[in-house]
């Protein structure tokens, strides 16, 4: 079995390379025992897989289908091992974060500082801002999100609930009345982070079902701290995550109206790229995470 998978690697690595002597090259290897793997190979498959000449090397219609079921299965191998390595091993190497700006300023990094504190071996690279990040071509390992998952070609882990918060200074409450039903906000001022789900169209429940209401007012603007500073001036209403909501309503500088009508289950999520095998220092740095929030819920 080991020598079938050697004739294999050696088919795949030569036609990667680009012929025998770059492969030998690039994998340590004499040219003279990749050329015979490969002939062993042709002679127990009883095919020609490659068709050789001093200037090119190309695949047959056989070594075509054989290249790519070949090159599936050894990459399927070659990432059991690494599950097996991470699992097995202390989380290494660099990691590469995403998460919201003020949700990782305020919330987020005493949990991700911890993380390092137990992993000494890995070097983080934490990105905080406020878009909607690409993973895939970015090279970005892990982002935290709070949303629910929308693209399909990434796959989520719940790491903790999360809810908004919908409020007014008490001096705009005076003057305009305190709304009683989200319809109300039609009519009032409305401060809007276009960072959130939504924008000037606010989400609430009333009944189980969820219901949108336009809003608009004296400000846009794409940082919830900046939004939840001008409502405290009494600039409008603001809908914020409740991690940025409550030090201004515990200082008395927001008052929350619609509470029973405020959307649940929203969640904070670990968002990464589909892939077979999760990578051990992600897979440390999510258990850690779900482990973090569960102590240090976010209010």
């Amino acid at each position: 079995m080991t020598q079938d998978l050697a004739r294999i690697r050696a088919f795949v690595q030569v036609f990667d390379s680009g012929g025998f002597s770059s492969a030998a090259r690039q994998h340590g290897r004499s040219k003279a025992l990749l050329s015979k793997y490969v002939t062993d190979l042709e002679d127990y498959l009883g095919v020609r897989l490659m068709n050789r000449t001093t200037r090119k090397l190309s695949l047959t219609e056989a070594g075509e289908a054989y290249y790519r079921e070949a090159s599936s299965l050894l990459q399927q191998l070659d990432d059991l091992d690494a599950t097996i390595t991470d699992q097995t091993a202390e989380p290494r190497g660099m990691l590469r974060v995403s998460a919201p700006r003020n949700f990782g300023e305020s919330t987020l990094a005493p949990a991700i500082y911890h993380y390092l504190l137990k992993y000494p071996k890995v070097t983080l690279d934490l990105r905080l801002e406020d878009r909607y990040v690409d993973l895939v071509d970015e090279g970005i390992d892990v982002a935290l999100r709070i949303s629910t998952l929308a693209d399909s070609s990434l796959i989520a882990r719940k790491i903790a609930d999360m809810h908004v918060v919908t409020g007014a200074a008490p001096s705009l409450l005076q003057k305009v009345g305190t709304p009683k039903h989200p319809e109300d906000l039609r009519h009032l001022p409305c401060i809007v982070d276009v960072n959130l789900q939504g924008q000037s169209n606010w989400r609430f429940v009333e009944d189980g079902k969820t219901i949108s209401v336009p809003v608009n007012g004296p400000l846009r603007v794409n940082s919830p701290l900046a939004a939840r500073s001008a409502a405290s001036m009494g600039l409008g209403f603001v809908m914020l995550p409740s991690y940025l909501a409550d030090p201004a309503i515990a200082a008395g500088e927001l008052v929350p109206v619609l509470a029973d009508y405020l959307p649940t289950g929203q969640t904070l999520q670990a968002v990464y790229p589909h892939r077979r095998h999760l990578a051990g220092k992600v897979r440390a740095l999510i258990d850690h995470l779900v482990d973090w929030f569960a102590t240090h819920p976010i209010h």
